[in-house]
């Protein structure tokens, strides 16, 4: 058996979008026909660093990044373009989790998986959308914000679960029905198709966090509940926003005790 662990790093390295796309549907075929899976004897992983991605979008501070009206094709195109940045990003934080993290169940590794073979779909889906709004990934900026996470979460499993996944990628859930219902007054269907496919299939990416955060917790004798707003006041300080999007957070493993917690902690 191959290992799982340096082909996560190949899908992670990659920099052309369209050949990480192919690795990573490969890599995801290959684990579950069998010729994948994690190896005990792989190198330990090195320090993080920026991940493989094409020279353009041009990376600014989230500030920065132009907020577009919805009203013109160019607007549209510029919100399709911040998703895809998102999904692009998701995928790389998949292979991370599933390259960085040693001696985790099999079943861990199958879950961050699926999740970049997920993402990888979307992402495919939202450049095609691009195109047909005439424009392509790379042709606005964007902001580094999820990647960053990721970088300060390097060091434990724990804090790289509870904050991407829980927090940053559970926006989206939060998010996303507001973006299409603004799509709706303005007659865009074809990208609310693909949004409510996201949004459908985040909640599950968004699971996964939450199963393996509370796993993680049991192995170290942590209660759940009470780290994980630890870790929010930790990294987050006075930065986490609502609303929330309760349906959703409570199908992705929320409980109403941390929804409580979260409604404080926003309306400090």
């Amino acid at each position: 058996m191959n290992d799982l662990h340096a082909a996560a790093k190949t899908c992670l390295d990659a920099a052309d979008p369209v050949e990480k796309l192919r690795l990573t549907h490969e890599t995801w075929q290959a684990l579950l026909a069998g010729e994948l899976g994690p190896d005990a004897g792989s190198p330990p992983p090195g320090p993080i660093g920026a991940p493989g991605r094409p020279l353009r979008p041009r990376l600014v501070p989230a500030r920065q990044v132009p907020q577009r009206g919805l009203g013109t094709p160019a607007g549209r195109a510029a919100l399709v373009h911040a998703v895809a940045h998102i999904e692009f990003n998701a995928i790389n934080l998949a292979w991370d989790a599933v390259y960085r993290f040693r001696g985790m169940p099999d079943e861990y590794y199958r879950d961050w998986a699926s999740c970049a073979h997920d993402e990888a779909r979307h992402f495919a889906l939202l450049t095609e959308r691009l195109a047909k709004l005439d424009h392509a990934y790379g042709d606005f900026d964007a902001h580094n914000g999820l990647w960053e996470m990721a970088e300060k979460t390097a060091h434990h499993d724990i804090a790289r679960m509870a904050l991407v996944p829980r927090v940053l990628e559970a926006r989206g859930l939060d998010v996303t029905p507001g973006i299409i219902e603004r799509l709706t007054t303005v007659g865009d269907t074809r990208t609310i198709a693909i949004l409510e496919v996201i949004l459908r299939e985040e909640v599950a990416h968004v699971a996964a966090g939450t199963r393996w955060f509370r796993w993680c917790c049991a192995r170290d004798g942590l209660e759940p509940r009470d780290t994980f707003i630890a870790l929010l006041q930790q990294y987050m300080g006075p930065g986490l926003r609502g609303p929330f999007n309760h349906e959703a957070r409570l199908r992705a493993g929320f409980d109403a005790g941390e929804m409580d917690r979260l409604l404080e902690l926003a309306n400090a």
